[in-house]
């Protein structure tokens, strides 16, 4: 029993080892800054259509509303011909974490699952990486909405 023990600890040990030897090092600045130029062309983008859409009579309001459609569709879409995730590989969080993150953690399953049929494949499937984010997202606004409201009410006594 001890020996078994010793010897699973020799086996982790080298497969540490091992593992340090093939994993790329990743430069913590150097993602940052890939991060930093993905996600601002992703916002330059936006700004771009929010600037045609009001070149062509929208509000401001309306044409934010159509700039964030016209941003998903367009994850979406470079996902569906893959590549979206070559963007990801390279800007990581820079394009994780805009709106076009989120379109493409909802359509990446979609496509991936499909051949498993409409029920058991896309349904099932469809928010496996977007639902936790969803689901604290909500739950999140909702701590907060509490605690505004406790404060609120803490205030008018």
């Amino acid at each position: 029993m001890k020996e078994e023990n010793i010897n699973e600890q020799q086996r982790n040990r080298q497969y540490n080892e091992y593992v340090k030897q093939v994993a790329p090092k990743a430069s913590c600045l150097a993602n940052c800054v890939k991060a930093f130029i993905t996600g601002g062309l992703i916002c330059t983008l936006g700004q771009i259509f929010i600037a045609v859409y009001m070149e062509n009579g929208m509000s401001k309001e309306d044409a934010a509303l159509w700039t964030t459609l016209s941003l998903v569709l367009l994850s979406v879409i470079l996902t569906g011909f893959n590549i979206y995730p070559l963007i990801t590989t390279w800007g990581g969080a820079g394009s994780l974490v805009p709106i076009t993150g989120f379109a493409n953690s909802v359509a990446a399953p979609a496509i991936e699952y499909k051949k498993e049929g409409q029920v058991f494949g896309i349904g099932c499937k469809i928010f496996t990486i977007a639902g936790p984010v969803i689901l604290y997202g909500i739950l999140t606004s909702w701590v907060a909405g509490l605690l505004y409201m406790l404060v609120q009410w803490g205030a008018g006594r």
